[in-house]
């Protein structure tokens, strides 16, 4: 019997259009919208670990695990959020997830937005240029060989 895990997963969601709001609440609609957080998710380390990165790609700047961990606490503190979920496995279990959908890079174990390019141009390349069409194409042949 063929493995049941998936090569790749992919969760999109559309939310109203984006109004006035704070750049956490613009990154963390943006991780509901990819399927890095569930509705209702109060445990949304990811969130942080995404604004700390993006602020650094401005800067066009590498962190390591331990400096993204210090950044995110502060990040968290400075918006009243709960300080939890920074265990250093946790934030590189959450860095593994976005290196596996391209938008982060890993180089002598340290991490930046890919290619310091943008968010949205990302997007386009790497999840909408590349792993929707594959995913698409692939059930696609589950539906071909259904039909056999």
């Amino acid at each position: 019997m063929p493995k049941e895990l998936p090569l790749t997963e992919i969760t999109l969601r559309r939310y109203e259009k984006p109004y006035a709001s704070s750049s956490r609440d613009v990154m963390r609609k943006i991780c509901l919208s990819l399927g890095f957080l569930q509705p209702g998710d109060s445990r949304d380390i990811i969130v942080d670990i995404l604004l700390v990165l993006e602020e650094a790609r401005k800067n066009r700047k590498w962190f390591s695990s331990f400096e993204i961990k210090d950044k995110v606490e502060e990040e968290r503190k400075k918006n009243n959020q709960e300080i939890k979920g920074l265990a250093e496995s946790n934030i590189r279990r959450q860095l593994k997830r976005l290196r596996d959908v391209m938008l982060v890079d890993k180089q002598e174990n340290k991490y930046r937005i890919s290619e310091f390019a943008s968010l949205k141009d990302l997007f386009e390349s790497k999840i909408q240029g590349f792993l929707i069409p594959q995913t698409i194409d692939r059930i696609k042949e589950y539906l071909g060989k259904l039909e056999e």
